[in-house]
């Protein structure tokens, strides 16, 4: 097959299959094609060598059509989530702006994410990345010609990224919608017979909550469940209505998934713990922690070291194998709190709570919750006196994305510090003190 992340290739192999369905309406490779050239006549124009092309990543067709030119002029996308505050974009624009030209010549899409220290950092995802990540989830799952894999993630996140870019690698049809919703995925999933899906285990309890005795019909030969630990109740559940599941572990990082459950175990998950390393990765734990190699890495971060090609990276995360060779995950990065799929970086809360007229200081750990996995908790130090309740959500509202915003708060007199003089958020989450919700008036 020729070049797999082009869309004019794609029409040579298969121009009239289905690449793209938008609603009731479906496009063939070769009539995406076409508008992608129209997009490309607007893009060229604007563009100057070394810098990416920001792009809102909102779930339409006009951003496909904008990503399928940028990766036919070999231009990186700089993938902007639709849900970031003013506040945020400022941050993002900033950083963009003191990174300046990209030294990475495979770049394909830079994703920020907002490190441990809440700083955002553009995580650089390469073609040749992006492809081999295409091709490492294609040897377990497989494709069949009637394909059709339903995009309800963001585009701007890398577990919708890579559905993109495994549809056109595989000439296979991705169903776009322009957002998740819990109500209308059954009939999603029966009336456009979807195959496949990409979810977090918060959309799967929300499919539950509203649809208890809901199931899947025959066609649909996967979920692929990833983002966030599932609960043992929701897999429970899932099996006992026979649903297809396949689990994965990974990050922006690793151009998404590592590590999957075989897909002849989808209706036995749980057994397999986060799952096995995929085709072409390398997966070790060194001292409890999870360390990767292989071609699905990034290429490093915007205007830092690129990563020396073939070394271990540490992930951060904590896991160990079983016996039967499965990598069970016990938690994420350090102080990473992951709510509905979504990262929230506890330093980054801090900072903004801390600029709000009346708090002393901060800080944010996350607490469990059965539907979004966790949720932001906040420890308050008040400089005089507790600001209102509804000023500060208001506040927080204003300045963060949703998953980031506090859900609970309490206010004590000092908070806890270990011997170093840091702030001991672990200290916080095991014991947390008295919390309550944080309400708008």
């Amino acid at each position: 097959m020729s070049d797999s992340l082009s869309i004019f290739a794609a029409a040579r192999d298969a121009g009239d299959a289905p690449g793209l369905r938008v609603g009731d309406r479906v496009y063939t490779f070769a009539q995406l094609a076409d508008m992608t050239k129209r997009r490309l006549l607007e893009l060229t124009p604007e563009r100057r060598d070394g810098l990416p092309c920001r792009l809102e990543g909102a779930n339409t067709l006009a951003t496909l059509i904008t990503l399928y030119a940028l990766l036919e002029m070999r231009v990186p996308a700089l993938l902007v989530h639709p849900r970031l505050t003013p506040p945020e974009r400022t941050a993002l624009a900033l950083a963009a702006a003191r990174a300046g030209p990209l030294a990475f010549p495979d770049a394909a899409a830079i994703i920020f994410t907002s490190g441990t220290t809440g700083e955002p950092r553009g995580a650089v995802l390469t073609r040749s990345g992006l492809a081999a990540s295409a091709e490492a989830s294609a040897a377990n799952l497989g494709w069949q010609n009637d394909d059709a894999w339903l995009l309800c993630m963001p585009v701007a996140r890398v577990g919708g990224l890579s559905i993109v870019t495994r549809c056109l690698a595989a000439r296979r049809c991705a169903v776009l919608v322009p957002g998740f919703d819990a109500g209308l995925f059954p009939e999603w999933i029966a009336n456009w017979r979807i195959t496949l899906v990409s979810l977090v285990p918060t959309m799967l309890t929300r499919v539950f909550d509203a649809h208890p005795d809901w199931q899947a019909p025959s066609h649909l030969r996967c979920v692929v469940l990833g983002g966030a630990t599932a609960s043992s109740r929701l897999l429970r559940h899932a099996q006992d209505q026979r649903l297809p599941i396949v689990l994965t572990y990974g990050l922006t990082e690793t151009t998404s998934q590592v590590v999957a459950t075989p897909y002849a175990a989808r209706f036995a998950p749980a057994e397999c713990g986060a799952g096995i390393a995929l085709r072409g990765i390398g997966i070790r734990v060194d001292a409890g922690r999870i360390e990767v190699r292989g071609p699905t890495l990034m290429a490093g971060y915007w205007n830092e070291a690129p990563l020396v090609a073939g070394a271990w990276v540490d992930t951060g995360d904590l896991g160990e194998f079983d016996p039967g060779g499965y990598l069970h995950v016990h938690s994420r990065r350090e102080d990473l709190i992951v709510s509905g799929g979504e990262n929230a970086y506890p330093a980054e809360v801090e900072r903004t709570l801390e600029a709000f007229p009346g708090i002393a200081a901060a800080g944010v750990f996350g607490v469990p919750d059965e539907v979004w996995g966790q949720t932001v908790a906040a420890a308050l130090v008040a400089e005089e006196y507790p600001p209102p309740d509804a000023a500060l959500f208001d506040y927080v509202s204003r300045q963060l994305a949703p998953h980031k915003r506090p859900r609970h708060v309490c206010y004590l007199p000092r908070l806890p510090h270990g011997p170093s003089g840091k702030l001991d958020r672990r200290a916080l989450a095991e014991n947390p003190p008295l919390l309550r919700p944080l309400l708008p008036a």
